[in-house]
């Protein structure tokens, strides 16, 4: 059965790091599309206090993670993960769905979700 979002360890690491940082410590990481990009959506990540009835639950590697309903077939599959070189670090997203990507490489659209695209 395919996850709705999978956090490798290192991403999990890295956002409990963050945490830790900020004062965010039992926080949601919230994993979110918004419209916009020269692909017409873009990924959103970050942190927030409180669970609606509009978000789904996720947990892995200790870290609780929401998904608005509205955003669960565009993530369906994707995962997340965290990868340091030597130009710095920085958090990989590998979605399934998309089906084209910008130049850039911050946005996308799916077969089904074309989003809001902006000029680059």
């Amino acid at each position: 059965m395919t996850q709705l979002v999978e956090l490798s360890e290192a991403a999990a690491y890295r956002v409990k790091e963050m945490m830790r940082h900020n004062g965010e410590e039992g926080s949601y990481l919230r994993v979110a599309i918004n419209g916009g990009g020269c692909s017409g959506l873009t990924y959103g990540l970050g942190f927030e206090r409180e669970l609606t009835d509009k978000d789904q639950l996720l947990k892995q590697h200790d870290i609780e993670m929401i998904v608005a309903n509205d955003d669960v077939d565009i993530l369906k599959g994707t995962q997340i993960d965290y990868k340091e070189s030597l130009m710095g670090g920085g958090f990989t997203i590998n979605n399934p769905n998309a089906i084209l990507s910008c130049g850039c490489g911050t946005s996308f659209r799916t077969a089904t979700k074309v989003g809001s695209p902006e000029d680059c």
